[in-house]
């Protein structure tokens, strides 16, 4: 459940500025150097000492929820319109369109949404939403003959993993490279696989050995992560 800060009392002014300065100097250099920056980094840039971020944000995984709650929050709201697309297909590919728009758009969202980074809420969140619309659209576009019938969730996620990760490396390509693996997935294009399909515990030791981004494996939950 994506948490609400609603029931937490106000803030004074000064304290209420304080916090929205960190969020925007931790959005700043999330965007620049991934999540992976210092907070010291961000508590200088904010103008304020350390004390004081972490009396807002006692970890990084608060950091994290309060910058990019909106943006997971519309992954989430873009899974839920895509399954209810009345074509699979459809929905399927404008949904990975989105994701994959906000993956190229800057290196927080891509380091956020390909590494393991666990106690942010939302993200939990939209872990749980991404394999549920994944596996609901791929098991639908296959009863209505639009994808091959032998592909299975973890074939997809493991895919879109693995692109996920080298989005950065070619930020303005992803489009092509995406549409080659969809086509891929369609049932002109199917030949016998010469092996069997990783089962869910195989994936997710699969997808913890593909480091080639910051942090150590992806999130098996999220299209370009694990």
């Amino acid at each position: 459940m994506v948490s609400d800060d609603s029931r937490q009392p106000p803030l004074r002014k000064d304290a209420r500025r304080n916090r929205e300065t960190l969020i925007g100097a931790a959005r700043e250099i999330y965007a620049e150097r991934g999540i992976d920056a210092p907070l010291d980094d961000i508590a200088r840039r904010a103008g304020v000492g350390n004390a004081t971020l972490y009396r807002h944000f006692p970890g990084r995984a608060e950091l994290v929820e309060a910058v990019f709650r909106d943006a997971l929050a519309a992954i989430l709201r873009a899974a839920e319109e895509a399954r209810t697309a009345p074509e699979a297909w459809t929905g399927l590919t404008t949904y990975l369109d989105h994701v994959f728009g906000l993956l190229a758009a800057e290196r927080g969202t891509n380091d956020l949404l390909t590494t393991d980074i666990q106690g942010v809420p939302t993200l939990d969140a939209l872990r749980e939403g991404n394999r549920l619309t994944l596996d609901t659209l791929l098991r639908r576009a296959q009863r209505q003959g639009t994808v091959r019938a032998d592909l299975t969730v973890e074939d997809l996620l493991f895919l879109l993993a693995a692109l996920g990760r080298a989005v950065p490396a070619a930020p303005g390509t992803w489009r092509r490279y995406l549409a080659l693996v969809l086509d891929g997935l369609r049932p002109a294009a199917a030949r016998p696989l010469p092996v069997p399909p990783l089962d869910p515990e195989q994936f997710g030791a699969a997808l913890r050995d593909l480091d080639t981004g910051p942090g150590k494996g992806a999130h098996p939950e999220l299209p370009t992560s694990s």
